[in-house]
């Protein structure tokens, strides 16, 4: 009597085959599948990099997920480097841009700026010119056209100097000035003249200022006398004023 497997059993049999067919089979199935999906995506990127304009695929450059490390940071070093070397070429022009200097006011208009404030003497105009002009012969020419204008003369600087010095300076002083500034010596005699014309008055009304009393000793004497000197006053006009100097104590 021969013995045949139930259905129940047969089908028993049959899932335990299937499980170990699945245990054996799947991983190598995979590893194909895998080697499959390779194998195109490498077949597709080929046929892609052969179908770009300009050349062969293995000139081509790859993507930039494709890319490695060192390439990667290879491009980086470069664009930084075309960064700076860019800037360094326009550095030279930048330089030269900063060193040239802003265009100011003409030589006139400086000149009229300075007359416009006070009077000038001409030497006196011609030195504060002097560092803005490149040939001394503009200034010159400025300085003719300012006297031939009426805005420029010695002459009027003069009068002005001595109305502001004479209320509290001696014509000593005053002329000293005068000739500083390049003033004619015949107009510089003139003004003399007519300094000491009032130097008593004058000379007096600063002492006065200074000093509620004659000095009482000659150490007074001294010190007041050296105090109306020192402002340019003559010495005849001094003794007037302080006396002869041989009264007080002895």
């Amino acid at each position: 009597m021969s013995w045949k497997p139930s259905a129940a059993s047969a089908d028993r049999l049959r899932a335990k085959l299937d499980d170990e067919f699945e245990t054996v089979a799947k991983p190598e199935g995979l590893r194909r599948t895998s080697d499959a999906r390779r194998t195109s995506a490498e077949n597709s990127l080929r046929h892609a990099e052969s179908a770009m304009p300009g050349g062969d695929a293995a000139d081509a450059t790859p993507p930039q997920w494709q890319r490695s490390s060192e390439q990667r940071a290879a491009g980086g070093r470069a664009k930084k480097g075309g960064r700076s070397d860019s800037l360094a070429d326009g550095a030279p022009d930048a330089a030269g841009k900063a060193k040239t200097p802003p265009k100011g006011p003409s030589l006139k208009m400086r000149a009229v700026g300075y007359l416009s404030r006070r009077e000038h003497a001409r030497e006196e105009l011609a030195r504060k010119l002097a560092p803005h002009a490149e040939d001394p012969a503009e200034v010159d020419a400025v300085l003719d056209a300012l006297e031939k204008e009426g805005w420029l003369s010695t002459e009027r600087f003069a009068q002005s100097l001595v109305h502001r010095r004479a209320s509290r300076q001696g014509a000593a002083r005053i002329v000293q000035e005068l000739r500083q500034h390049g003033v004619d010596d015949i107009q510089v005699a003139e003004l003399r003249e007519q300094l000491r014309a009032t130097e008593y008055d004058r000379a007096l009304e600063v002492w006065k200022k200074r000093f509620d009393a004659k000095p009482a000793d000659r150490a007074a004497y001294a010190k007041q006398a050296r105090f109306l000197a020192s402002r340019g006053f003559a010495h005849d006009v001094i003794r007037r004023i302080l006396g002869d100097g041989d009264s007080g104590d002895e």
